[in-house]
């Protein structure tokens, strides 16, 4: 593994263990703040009063801050996998803090999550080095990505119309499809932005390309997306 693929494998680590132990902590949030209005599973927004809730979105950011940097350092192919890690610590601490019982079947998929960061990140390849945003944007317009966009978008616009107010309450399968989904956009248009950083570090300013901008448009607008429909089935549900 080369220094960069290093930085960005220990980055990557540290970003997991601070974005698992915040949904903990959000969820303890949102359920202080449904204690004294409506619950965020049903559109309510009083958990944005709680202090815990905030102390939580504070470590997801410092998380989402370090899995930011993670990827100028090193390929998506490598950051995004060691994202799972975070399901581990997620169901460590829901075990001991939120008292919900790790059952069999959720210690084999942790157990898979372990396995399967492990192969890929023993197998990232290095990344290809890259002089200008434009490049990247010359790749995002491919019509391949184009369509792979333009479906998820429209999956999400399905789930988010009409899966989300008719099953939403009953199957958590929507609400984690609509941020998985995102999620995916999130991850190459941050990517994106993250090599923008970097070469204009290095001396290429890319602030005057219009698609850096555009590239750190999409992954603000992903990342609100995601972060209101993260909120709703810690009401709903367990988180393990």
């Amino acid at each position: 593994m080369s220094s960069s693929n290093l930085t960005g494998f220990v980055l990557a680590v540290l970003s997991s263990a601070f974005i698992g132990s915040s949904f903990i902590i959000k969820k303890k949030g949102l359920q202080l703040a449904s204690a004294n209005g409506p619950r965020a599973s049903v559109g309510g927004y009083g958990y944005l009063l709680q202090p815990l809730w905030w102390v939580g979105m504070i470590t997801m950011i410092v998380g989402e801050i370090a899995n930011f940097v993670a990827y100028i350092y090193a390929p998506a192919v490598l950051v995004t996998p060691l994202g799972a890690l975070s399901i581990i610590v997620s169901a460590v601490l829901a075990h001991f803090l939120l008292k919900e019982k790790l059952q069999k079947m959720g210690m084999l998929g942790c157990l898979l999550c372990i396995v399967g960061s492990t192969v890929i990140v023993l197998h990232a390849p290095e990344e290809k080095s890259l002089s200008s945003v434009q490049e990247i944007w010359e790749l995002a317009i491919q019509p391949a990505f184009l369509s792979y966009t333009a479906s998820a978008i429209a999956v999400t616009l399905f789930l988010v119309l009409y899966c989300a107010p008719r099953h939403g309450q009953t199957n958590i399968l929507v609400y984690t499809g609509i941020c998985s989904i995102v999620g995916s956009l999130t991850v190459m248009s941050v990517k994106a932005v993250g090599i923008a950083i970097k070469l204009t570090l290095e001396g290429a300013n890319q602030a005057f390309h219009f698609q850096a901008w555009v590239f750190a448009m999409v992954s603000v607008t992903c990342i609100i997306v995601q972060l209101n429909y993260l909120n709703m089935p810690f009401m709903i549900y367990h988180m393990i």
